[in-house]
Formats: C-alpha cells, sequence, structure tokens
C-alpha cells in the first residue's frame, strides 16, 4: 500500500492529488489561472511561474486535509518534470524534491502526457493493455500504440499546430475570449452545417499524421474576407464559422483515430488531453465504435485538463513497476519526447 501526492505545474493549471494504490483517488484540487492570463489573450509564463509558487504548498494542505492525511503518511512525491513551460516545471520540481528530501521518500519525475495517456485508467470501465490513444491538448496531437506503462510506439503525430492550438488560434481570429478552445465550441453549437467548407489537412495523406496550420490559415482568409468587402461579421456568421472549424477538425482527428485502429487492428481507443473534453469529438467517437464494433474510453471531463490525479496515478503505477529512489537532484525537460522517456528507477 502507498500513498502517492502527486503535483501537476506544467503550464497555466496548479494541480495537486492524493493518490493510495488500494485505495485509489482520495481527494485533489486544481487551481486555474484563466483569469489571469485572460487579458493577455495567453499564457504569459513568467505570470504563470509566479503563480504556481503562490498556490503550490496551500493546495497540498488542502487536499492533505481533504484526504485525512498528514505530510508524513506520504510514501512517494510524483511531479511533472516535462513538457512544458520551464519556469512552471520547476516550481513543481523543486518543491516536489525538497518535500520528498525532508520527508526521506523518492520524488518521481513524470511525463506531462504520459499521465493523460493514462488518465482514463482512473474511470471505471477502464482500458486495457494494448490500446490506441489519441493524445489531443493545446501543445500536443498524437497517435500512439500503448502496450503498457513506459511501453509507447508513436503512429503519428502533428507536423505543425496542434488540434487544440487550431482551436485557441481560430477562437482569437473569431473575437472570442481566452482560453479559445472551449468558447469555440460554445458558438459553434449555435452555427448552422453547410455555410462554409474548410480544409481537412492531411486526412487523404496515407499516414497517420497531422497537420492544422493550413486550416488556421483557412480561417483567417474567410474573416479577412468579410473585413475586406467591408461586410460585419454577426454572431451568425461567426457561429457558422465556428461550427466549421470544429467540424474539420474533428472530423480529421476521428478519421486518423479509426485508420490507426484499423492498422494496429486493436479495439481499444483511449482519447485524453484537453480536446478530448469537446462534445462533438466524443459523439462522432461513439457513433463509429457503435458502428465498427470498438470500445472507446475517456477520462471524467474534470481529468481531461491538466490536473494532479493523472500526475499521482501515473507516479503510483511507475512505483509499482520499481520502487524510486531516493535521489533528490532535478531537472525539467520542457520538451521531451514521449516515447524516449526512460523507465524511472
Amino acid at each position: 500500500m502507498k500513498l502517492i501526492l502527486g503535483i501537476e505545474s506544467s503550464c497555466d493549471e496548479t494541480g495537486i492529488a492524493l493518490y493510495h494504490t488500494e485505495r485509489g483517488l482520495l481527494a485533489h484540487a486544481l487551481y486555474t489561472q484563466v483569469a489571469l492570463h485572460s487579458e493577455y489573450g495567453g499564457v504569459v509564463p513568467e505570470l504563470a511561474s509566479r503563480d504556481h509558487i503562490r498556490r503550490t504548498l496551500p493546495l497540498i494542505r488542502t487536499v492533505a486535509q481533504q484526504a485525512g492525511c498528514t505530510l508524513q503518511d506520504i510514501d512517494a512525491i510524483a511531479y511533472t518534470q516535462g513538457p512544458g513551460l520551464s519556469g512552471a516545471l520547476l516550481v513543481g520540481a523543486s518543491i516536489a524534491c525538497a518535500l520528498a528530501y525532508a520527508l526521506d521518500i523518492p520524488a518521481l519525475g513524470i511525463h506531462h502526457m504520459e499521465g493523460h495517456l493514462l488518465s482514463p485508467l482512473l474511470s471505471t470501465p477502464a482500458p486495457e493493455f494494448p490500446f490506441v490513444a489519441l493524445l489531443v491538448s493545446g501543445g500536443h496531437t498524437q497517435l500512439m500504440r500503448v502496450d503498457g506503462v513506459g511501453q509507447y510506439t508513436l503512429l503519428g503525430e502533428t507536423l505543425d499546430d496542434a488540434a487544440g492550438e487550431a482551436f485557441d488560434k481560430s477562437a482569437k481570429l473569431l473575437g472570442l475570449d481566452y482560453p479559445g478552445g472551449p468558447e469555440l465550441a460554445k458558438l459553434a453549437a449555435r452555427g448552422q452545417p453547410g455555410h462554409f467548407k474548410l480544409p481537412r489537412p492531411m486526412l487523404h495523406s496515407g499516414n497517420l499524421d497531422f497537420s492544422f496550420s493550413g486550416l488556421k490559415t483557412a480561417v483567417l482568409t474567410l474573416v479577412r474576407q468579410h473585413e475586406f468587402t467591408g461586410q460585419s461579421m454577426d454572431e451568425q456568421t461567426r457561429a457558422d464559422i465556428a461550427h466549421a472549424t470544429q467540424e474539420a477538425i474533428v472530423d480529421v482527428l476521428v478519421n486518423k483515430a479509426l485508420a490507426a485502429l484499423k492498422q494496429t487492428e486493436l479495439k481499444q481507443l483511449v482519447v485524453a488531453g484537453g480536446v478530448g473534453a469537446n462534445q462533438q469529438l466524443r459523439a462522432q467517437l461513439n457513433q463509429a465504435a457503435d458502428k465498427r464494433g470498438f470500445r472507446v474510453f475517456y477520462p471524467d471531463l474534470e481529468f481531461c485538463t491538466d490536473n494532479g490525479a493523472m500526475i499521482a496515478f501515473a507516479g503510483a503505477l511507475r512505483l509499482q513497476q520499481q520502487e524510486g529512489k531516493k535521489d533528490y537532484r532535478f531537472n525539467v525537460k520542457p520538451r521531451w519526447d514521449l516515447q524516449q522517456m526512460n523507465m524511472i528507477t
């Protein structure tokens, strides 16, 4: 039996959780910096780092109190080592390793995307290895074959913008508030299909790679066409463009995911990352699953965005493989290939 504290600080959300290897997730808390960054239209790294410093220790105390635990009950600390903003990562890593040193327990550096990839295992029902994972977030769009913890094979990835980035940048072009992705999805729900046709980049490329920069350019072109002709872009026009944008992104994601299942001959698909909360994506994948006879798994909505629970859970799985060393030297990896990560020893 092990109790693992998870610390997530890769970008603009501070996530803390306590996970018990027998009792499951005991408590978790998340502080989002949306209000802090909204006036800038995007994340300001220095402000993000400073806010993590302010929030991490109070959130640890809150989560411990909710779980009815003390710091002395913790057996290991898992923290996000990368990828992410270097300053933000350093906050979580330094606090985790200092606290682990004080408690004389192991500290485990966790890959942020591994946390996302494994997060559906926290839900019921949970997938079983092996499965195909579609990782879709603001910074990543990848298809992976997952044969076990630490056994990841890249099948395809974006060559430029990630799907979440395409959502956010298109939302900004439409004048929507930060964070743009969820706002664009809300606006798209009021849009009418067929008014605008946008490209599906690399849909028929013959491989499992993605590209979304051309779609973003197409949205920009639509917006500028209205500006150049002097047409005012009313709310319905904006909603129609948002609908077309979401439709294009989702079509590509769904078709590539189906191609990955066919290529690997697997019958389980895991969808993780912030874009995994998109209801249109879920609806189309669920429809395809019913038609084609595969199963699709998602994390609970509260675990789609960055959170401490996925880091604590990934740390628990790592700890079950091999006891963590009490080595408190640390470094962060703002860029970190999920395929190249080493087994934690």
